[in-house]
């Protein structure tokens, strides 16, 4: 009897030993395993990284830089941007074409634009994000980039922030030059003007939105619904506010500011224009936004 219980323990204590042993060799191969999760994209659940590290973003590298995602390839336009050099030094310049590579690349993540092609390829090579530009306002973009990462409490503080701090300039904005005081933006292009709306990027969401400054009533009527509209050097006048944003483009054409059109709208003749750099200022994403929020601010207030 004796005999028997020690050997019933003796194969328990084996047994376990083997339990230990076995959990030991399959441990790390779990720990290498990459942890995901479910995120609801607007074409459905997917499982993307919980902690991507080699993030290609054909579209949306200025959210992913704004919250320090790891990106190995960004699209040419985010890359000319000199916002962002400095973040992307060493980062490979992709496209939608260019699959070959996308694959030496080894992402774990893709982020596209739903207007782009070879998106069932791309999500064969690595989960595939899709987002429609214009789908969602640019806050609510920081955001869903933010569930995206992981990274949500992170970006809808900085969301808040913004709100804050936008909120208070314009308010400080509106003191100086008036409740009803009006201010357009302004871009020179290769043979055209263009005047944006209120969601078109060059600091236009900061302005209108954010900081409920106003149009001028040829702006609302042309522009405000298209987002952008394209007019004439003789047209200028019709279109130009109190306050002028113009955002410079140093490769277009830049000779309508010689001109007496330009030259005798008000805001010109009182020292009312002021500039941001076009190639910066092409996105709306928090480095821009903030960016521009600061050249507002002293733009205005400090004039």
């Amino acid at each position: 009897m004796k005999k028997l219980l020690f050997s019933t323990l003796l194969l328990l204590v084996l047994l376990s030993a083997c339990g230990k042993q076995e959990t030991a060799t399959t441990d790390p191969v779990k720990e290498n395993e990459t942890e995901t999760f479910t995120y609801q994209s607007e074409t459905g659940p997917i499982d993307v990284p919980t902690d991507p590290q080699r993030i290609i973003a054909l579209t949306n590298g200025p959210n992913v830089l704004a919250l320090d995602g790891q990106i190995v390839g960004i699209d040419e336009w985010t890359n000319m941007n000199p916002l962002f050099q400095e973040r992307l030094e060493g980062v490979e310049v992709v496209s939608d074409e260019s699959l070959e590579k996308i694959i030496e690349l080894e992402p774990d993540l893709i982020i596209a634009g739903s207007y782009m092609n070879n998106l069932d390829k791309l999500n064969e090579i690595a989960p595939t994000v899709v987002f429609t530009w214009g789908k969602l306002d640019y806050l609510t973009q920081q955001e869903e980039i933010g569930k995206l990462l992981n990274k949500e409490e992170e970006a809808t503080n900085w969301v808040n922030d913004f709100k804050e701090r936008a909120e208070a300039t314009g308010k400080a904005i509106r003191e100086k030059i008036g409740e009803d005081a009006t201010v357009s933006v302004f871009e020179n292009g290769d043979k055209e003007i263009y005047v944006f709306g209120n969601n078109y990027a060059r600091g236009t969401e900061i302005l209108y939105q954010a900081m409920e400054l106003n149009m001028p009533e040829r702006i609302e009527e042309e522009a405000l619904e298209s987002g952008v509209y394209t007019l004439s050097t003789e047209l200028l006048p019709e279109f130009a506010g109190d306050y002028i944003i113009l955002s410079k483009n140093p490769d277009a054409d830049s000779s309508f500011l010689e001109t007496d059109t330009w030259n005798n709208i008000p805001a010109v003749q009182n020292d009312r224009v002021f500039e941001i750099n076009t190639k910066a200022s092409t996105y709306s994403d928090p480095i821009t936004l903030d960016y521009l929020l600061d050249i507002f601010e002293k733009s205005f207030l400090s004039n």
